[in-house]
């Protein structure tokens, strides 16, 4: 029974993805041309080039990977990744009754869905930023609200990075070599553009900073042809220092570190069980111990 009791607490805990950690070459080639990304491991970030400052796509579907610039790519979101909201609070902030059909890109890769990620570890960046980089939702165009959150596990509480339904800009910080995956969460099928600053510090004392428009097709009946047409229209929320700082102070804890605390808990609270169990098995005996015998 005890046995029983630790390995359902156990096994419902999060475990670390070793799928997160990686390492980018140097090396990596720039790709050319338009590509529909649809399937398989995609992170945003900065990359320092030729010196100059960008964000860019890199795509480790391909093979070798290689890096694309954002406005040759649109990230392609098939109706496989379609659920409903669950009936549950915690998710109010999607801003959708429960039931109804939304499109997720999940925090941990599900086959036939573009896993969506963002990276600090293009080795430039590496050798040219003091702590890490502020990446910023300046602005989303779309059909549709477009949630980001980090859940870890079945123990904790969703975690929302950027949300449409919030005043922009919404700045994120993002400390350096990290590597970090959430849950995208669009409400309607239909092309999307979410427009992106970075911002960093850098080791010599200067600061540096890029923009871009990601592009995104959203369901099966959306053409991505309407998502590379598209032009980002809507007003664009000015990016201040003071945002960044704010970043800073409020970072989100990693996907890793998460996992590692909400296993700690759940290895705590099977101890508990555990002692409440010796303890109740030893009343037992101490009370038969005690009786006289029939």
């Amino acid at each position: 029974m005890i046995k029983a009791l630790l390995a359902l607490v156990l096994a419902t805990a999060p475990t670390p993805s070793p799928d997160l950690g990686q390492t980018l070459d140097a090396n990596q080639s720039q790709a050319a041309g338009r590509a529909v990304l649809e399937t398989g491991h995609v992170d945003i970030g900065p990359r320092l080039r030729d010196g100059k400052w960008t964000i860019q796509i890199h795509d480790d579907h391909a093979v070798p990977s290689v890096w694309r610039e954002p406005a040759d790519t649109v990230l392609r979101i098939r109706d496989t990744a379609r659920q409903q909201v669950p009936d549950d609070p915690a998710y109010a902030f999607l801003g959708a009754q429960a039931g109804t059909d939304v499109h997720v890109v999940p925090q941990t890769e599900k086959q036939g869905v573009v896993w969506i990620g963002w990276n600090t570890q293009d080795p430039g960046v590496l050798g040219a930023i003091s702590r890490g980089v502020t990446l910023t939702l300046r602005g989303v165009q779309g059909p549709g609200p477009v949630d980001v959150f980090l859940q870890s596990g079945n123990l904790g509480a969703p975690q929302v990075l950027w949300s449409s339904a919030k005043p922009y800009p919404q700045p994120l910080w993002v400390e350096t070599n990290t590597h970090t995956h959430a849950n995208w969460v669009f409400g309607k099928p239909g092309a999307y553009l979410l427009a992106v600053d970075v911002t960093a510090d850098l080791a010599d004392g200067s600061t540096a900073s890029a923009s871009t428009v990601l592009r995104l097709a959203v369901g099966d009946a959306t053409n991505p042809d309407d998502a590379f047409g598209a032009a980002f229209t809507a007003p664009l929320a000015a990016v201040s220092a003071s945002s960044s700082a704010s970043a800073q102070a409020e970072k989100p804890s990693s996907g890793t570190g998460n996992a590692l605390i909400y296993v700690a808990v759940a290895v705590g609270v099977a101890v508990l069980i555990l002692v409440l169990l010796v303890l109740r098995q030893a009343a037992v005996r101490r009370r038969a111990e005690q009786e006289p015998p029939r």
